[in-house]
């Protein structure tokens, strides 16, 4: 197990490693340039020249786009994550570690709760359905998850704050608090809850449907195994047979899913962030990535990737507990 450990650490180095490389090259090569953008119209009115920006852009080591010149802005820019220097974001003029600490907060809280619904609503509703296969409750099930899978966020989100916000009244604004009130204590925090609720159900609803069919699919492929056959000629219950045997080898392969769970959790949701207004991390990234600004698109690009390689190894550690016949040896 410990040899495995060390051989995936040293793969996850090595792809961390291309995929900063990707990323960088990928970022600089955006057409939106952050200085030009901010520094134009200083530039049109005079008041600087383009010797002025390109001494600016010299500093950061962004004057230079040919290959070498990246590949060499690339390498400087590792050389200062090595020393645990993300840089100053542009946008925010604060150094991008303190702005994803201060922001992946409210993201994580988010979408941990909707996660956790989503576990509790689709497998239990995938187990159903594909133990009353092609019944009213397998197609009901299945058109809710087509409707989920099918909506956009941007779509869902908004017709949920025309429904809940304008049209009924139930919560008074988007955002994460009511602008209008002064709430402190208790009242903040359920002022606060309460504007999390289009949020979650959001991404529940969009999220569901896939990991519900996902669930349903398993189960139907466990149901036709000798061993549940033998199960139910041995005289075992209905539930027995389904919640002792069947359940536990379903969620063998569900386990596989958790390495995404980790960047989705703490990366934010870029779209559904913006449209609800709130102030989390995908909402800060959507803003750093319009305008160009270089070291928080690094910085927040590489914080995903490590925590990808993070939730494959935990997810991959994970298939072997759950399921004693595989073997961490290689």
């Amino acid at each position: 197990m410990v040899k495995y450990i060390i051989k995936r650490i040293l793969y996850a180095i090595l792809i961390l490693f291309f995929v900063s490389l990707l990323i960088y090259i990928l970022v600089r090569l955006l057409p939106a340039d952050y200085i030009d953008n901010k520094f134009a119209p200083q530039l049109a009115q005079g008041s600087m020249t383009q010797a002025d920006i390109d001494a600016i852009k010299e500093k950061y080591g962004l004057l230079d786009n040919s290959f070498w010149g990246i590949i060499s802005g690339y390498f400087t820019w590792l050389g200062n994550l090595f020393r645990l220097d993300l840089g100053m974001s542009f946008k925010f003029e604060r150094p991008v570690a303190e702005v994803i600490g201060d922001y992946m907060w409210i993201s994580f809280g988010i979408a941990l709760v909707a996660m956790v619904l989503q576990f509790l609503i689709a497998i239990p509703l995938g187990i159903l359905s594909a133990t009353h296969q092609y019944s009213p409750l397998d197609y009901g099930v299945t058109v809710f998850t087509m409707i989920g899978i099918s909506l956009p966020s941007f779509f869902l989100a908004t017709l949920l704050i025309k429904v809940f916000v304008y049209e009924l009244g139930w919560i008074p604004s988007i955002g994460m608090v009511d602008p209008g009130a002064s709430y402190t204590g208790l009242a903040y925090i359920g002022d606060v809850l309460l504007h999390c609720i289009l949020p979650v159900a959001t991404l529940v609803i969009i999220n569901v449907g896939s990991l519900m069919r996902y669930s349903r699919t398993n189960t139907l492929e466990v149901l036709n195994a000798d061993y549940v056959r033998t199960a139910r000629a041995k005289g075992l219950s209905e539930h027995t047979v389904i919640y002792k045997h069947v359940f536990r080898n379903t969620m063998i392969p569900i386990v596989t899913m958790l390495a995404g769970t980790l960047p989705n959790l703490f990366g934010g949701a870029m779209i559904t962030e913006q449209v609800f207004g709130l102030e989390g991390i995908g909402a800060k990234a959507y803003q750093a990535l319009k305008e160009g600004d270089i070291p928080f698109i690094m910085a927040y690009n590489m914080f995903l990737a490590i925590l990808t390689v993070i939730g494959t190894l935990l997810s991959d550690l994970a298939y072997a507990v759950v399921d004693p016949r595989v073997k961490l040896t290689k």
